[in-house]
């Protein structure tokens, strides 16, 4: 089995466990992902989802949120850890959608990459999410995922790991595979324990099962 074969396969028993495949940071403008996909980082969604609620009460607009003072921004978010730094990239980046986009987020990667405490991944979710256009999201639920099922061989950089991607996962399936693959890596194939093997539908397909790729595979991704 092939790689790219094993990716497929992968994928359709994924769409059959997880029949919907959303996002599970809460938001309902473009912008709001952005703010959460920020907090987000070495800390979990469902307490992103509460923190925002106080933000946003606070600061409704990206007009309103570009002109708070960076240390009362820092004051709500810090239950979401590395307040400092998040409230200085969240308040520099809505101003630069204020004064710039006319409040608006670019539906373009490389202006995305450009805003403050925006990297790859956030940018990816934006495009999947928001614009609905190609994207992979390497978080470290894809990243460790895909490196057990042998889609990628101990890769652990995430843009290596999202351009190995982009070579196995048809371009229209990507955003939603890495949802699925943040349920999955919650509830089966987890971190802080033993993965349930026993209770995974990829078991068969999985390359820490035993599951090889054909030498076909390897030649065709330069391995």
């Amino acid at each position: 089995m092939t790689k790219k074969e094993r990716a497929l396969q992968i994928i359709e028993r994924l769409k059959q466990e997880y029949p919907v495949a959303d996002c599970t940071l809460d938001y309902d403008q473009a912008w709001k992902l952005l703010v959460s996909v920020r907090l987000a980082a070495q800390c979990t969604d469902a307490r992103v989802n509460v923190v925002v609620e106080d933000l946003y009460a606070r600061y409704p607009t990206v007009e309103a949120l570009a002109n708070g003072k960076p240390e009362d921004i820092e004051a709500i978010i810090k239950p979401c850890g590395l307040g400092h730094s998040k409230a200085r990239d969240i308040s520099a980046c809505m101003k630069i959608l204020w004064e710039q986009y006319g409040g608006k987020v670019p539906d373009d990667f490389d202006r995305l990459l450009k805003l403050p405490g925006v990297g790859r991944k956030s940018a990816n979710l934006i495009m999947g999410d928001v614009f609905g256009k190609p994207a992979i999201v390497t978080d470290t639920h894809c990243i460790r995922l895909v490196n057990r099922m042998g889609l990628v061989d101990g890769i652990k950089d995430p843009k290596k790991v999202e351009m190995a991607l982009w070579k196995l996962i048809p371009p229209e399936e990507g955003s939603d595979f890495c949802h699925r693959l943040v349920y999955h890596g919650r509830e089966v194939c987890t971190a802080r324990t033993k993965p349930r093997c026993h209770r995974c539908v990829l078991e068969d397909l999985c390359k820490k099962a035993g599951v090889q790729e054909s030498d076909s595979s390897k030649e065709a991704l330069g391995q």
